[in-house]
Formats: structure tokens, C-alpha cells, sequence
């Protein structure tokens, strides 16, 4: 069984949780169907990535999952937590079956945008379940997530991840592009962790924040925002 976005039993059909507002991606496929299995047969045991977050200067020669996110922070998320999120998902693996899973209770308005490449696609609860998915499918989802917390002294912090592509015990290179937009006047961006480096660009604006990064392994951000003094 292949896995993008979080880690994963090996045992197809079983479910994991991830802990930010962020989509689980569980792809519910045996060994033998798996997308994936070309390039993984291809890398020797010494050339598996174990989890260890590795930020890559080239990418890969075939396209990989690509992980596109576009959060809008109004007046009202400082208030209530609720952050607008637009999320896709391209180059997705083909597979009979699989889920994006958001955390019961932190997710509402759920619906799909766009579906490509992809037999059926529906809403089920806090999840999107897809079935027969094709070569070069694309999934756009829109809803609200509570993901905007406060902290002491004034500031405001944004986790996202972990996201990682992940087959059995090994990790694979994933692309993620997030996007924040402060639709509010009241704060600002003050930093983010991990810091840019070679394979992380942050660019920051007055009102926009934006992460590309190519990695392999588990990748988790974290965004502070403090509140602008009158």
C-alpha cells in the first residue's frame, strides 16, 4: 500500500489521524496496484528515506504529489479560530480507492471543486472519498478549518503538516506549495519555522505569506503572526 500525507499502516483499508486541520491522504491499495512501485523498486534499501526531513535542490525527473494550499486569515478567524483553506491536490497515484480525511470537529462547508481523472468523487462527513483514481488526477477541495490558535503576549500561531509521501517504512519527494492571505489588517507575520533554506523559499509580503518546498521525509510548519499596535 502507497501513502501520501501522512504516515500509514501496511495493512491496506486501515486509517490514520493527522493532528493539524490539514488533509490525511490514505490510499487504500494493495502492493501490487500501487502507482508508485516503478520508482520504489528502482531505490536501493540504502537510498530509502526513514522519515528524516531532507530538503532536495533538484527535483525528481518524473512529477510527484503536488500539495497546493491557499489560506485566508479575516477579522473573524482572530476571533473564532476558523481559517478559510483551499487545498488541491495533483499527480495524485492511481489507485481503486482512497479518502481525504479532516479532523472530526475542525472542518465545516466541506465541498469539492474540482475533480479530474477521478470515477467518483463525494462528501462523506469530515471526509472526501475517491474511487478509480487515474493517472494525472487532480482534486480541489474548499471548506473551514479551525486551525488559527492565540498565544500569550499578543501573537497568533498557524501549524500545518506533517506531510510527507510515504510507502510501508520509506519516504518519498513530495512538492507543497501553502499559501496564507491576512485578509485583516490586525496582524502581522513575524516568523516561520522551519526557516527558508535550499529547497524552502518563504516569501513574505504585507499580507501574504508563501512556502514552496521539495523535500523528502515528514515536513511540519509552523507561522506566528503577532497583533499589529495601534
Amino acid at each position: 500500500m502507497t501513502r501520501i500525507g501522512l504516515p500509514v499502516s501496511a495493512v491496506p483499508g486501515v486509517s490514520c489521524k493527522r493532528l493539524s486541520f490539514l488533509a490525511f491522504f490514505l490510499l487504500q491499495t494493495a502492493l501490487s496496484q500501487a502507482a508508485s512501485d516503478e520508482e520504489l523498486f528502482f531505490k536501493s534499501v540504502d537510498d530509502v528515506n526513514d522519515g528524516e526531513l531532507r530538503f532536495l535542490t533538484q527535483a525528481p525527473d518524473k512529477p510527484v504529489h503536488h500539495h497546493q494550499n491557499r489560506i485566508t486569515i479575516d477579522d473573524a478567524s482572530l476571533e473564532t479560530g476558523w481559517i478559510h483553506l483551499q487545498q488541491c491536490h495533483a499527480h495524485l497515484d492511481a489507485v481503486p480507492s482512497s479518502q481525504v480525511v479532516y479532523r472530526e470537529g475542525f472542518v465545516r462547508d466541506l465541498r469539492v471543486l474540482r475533480a479530474e481523472n477521478i470515477g467518483r468523487v463525494w462528501v462523506e462527513g469530515p471526509t472526501v472519498q475517491l474511487k478509480n483514481v487515474s493517472p494525472n488526477a487532480l482534486l480541489c477541495i474548499q471548506a473551514d478549518t479551525r486551525a488559527l490558535s492565540p498565544l500569550e503576549g499578543n501573537s497568533y500561531f498557524l501549524r500545518n503538516g506533517p506531510y510527507m509521501r510515504r510507502f510501508l517504512d520509506g519516504y518519498y519527494p513530495m512538492r507543497v506549495s501553502l499559501s496564507v492571505h491576512l485578509a485583516t489588517q490586525k496582524i502581522k507575520f513575524s516568523r516561520i519555522t522551519p526557516s527558508a533554506q535550499p529547497g524552502l523559499q518563504v516569501n513574505t509580503s504585507a499580507r501574504d505569506v508563501d512556502i514552496e518546498a521539495l523535500f523528502e521525509g515528514r515536513l511540519r510548519t509552523e507561522m506566528q503572526f503577532d497583533l499589529v499596535q495601534p
